[in-house]
């Protein structure tokens, strides 16, 4: 089978304090521990990653791609496999394989696309992370395939749609947000002052 464009989806949850605290702009928004991609796993797009596949891949993107500091992926998938810097929402900032799941930090970035992200998160919207990579398919069985040798990892976009099952971040969005240390040492500083 000729290589296509293959993308998968994930959703991103966030807790309610991620919510109220992303309205900071000025501070950076890190979805932490996300699950980007899972080997051996049928999704909903009727696609399964083989994980010696997937893992060879993830490795490749880690070392040449957020490793140099040039993991990006933007806001939807487009119909290419260039990363478009112009629509670029985040970056990957670290990488790893635990289990069958590929997993990784995602900067929300302060560009056009990004500042879309973080808008969708402070109202609570629910969205998703998708790998945009090429590559051929076989068939397994009538509604299956399998994503073969020649799969080439591209990058990690932010979208709507969901494709893989299971994959949820749960009150694992931090905001580095010095002033809520700053709001804690003054409240104990009060508190200690009225006793």
């Amino acid at each position: 089978m000729k290589p296509t464009l293959l993308t998968e989806v994930n959703y991103i949850t966030y807790d309610r304090d991620t919510i109220s605290e992303a309205n900071i702009p000025s501070m950076p928004l890190i979805l932490k521990n996300v699950v980007l991609q899972r080997a051996n796993a049928k999704n909903q797009n009727g696609r399964v990653y083989p994980r010696d596949i997937l893992f060879r891949e993830a490795k490749k993107y880690l070392t040449e791609f957020v490793v140099q500091r040039r993991a990006v992926g933007e806001l939807d998938h487009p119909e290419s496999p260039v990363v478009n810097l112009k629509n670029v929402s985040h970056s990957i900032l670290r990488l790893e394989i635990s289990g069958d799941d590929v997993r990784g930090d995602i900067k929300v970035l302060t560009t056009p696309s990004g500042n879309i992200v973080r808008e969708l998160i402070k109202n609570n919207i629910r969205i998703g992370v998708s790998s945009r990579g090429m590559g051929s398919v076989k068939s397994v069985d009538e509604d299956t395939v399998e994503v073969e040798e020649d799969y080439s990892l591209i990058c990690f976009d932010i979208v709507s749609n969901p494709s893989t099952y299971g994959a949820y971040i749960n009150e694992n969005v931090q905001l580095r947000n010095p002033l809520a240390s700053i709001n804690s040492l003054i409240h104990d500083f009060l508190t200690e002052i009225g006793s």
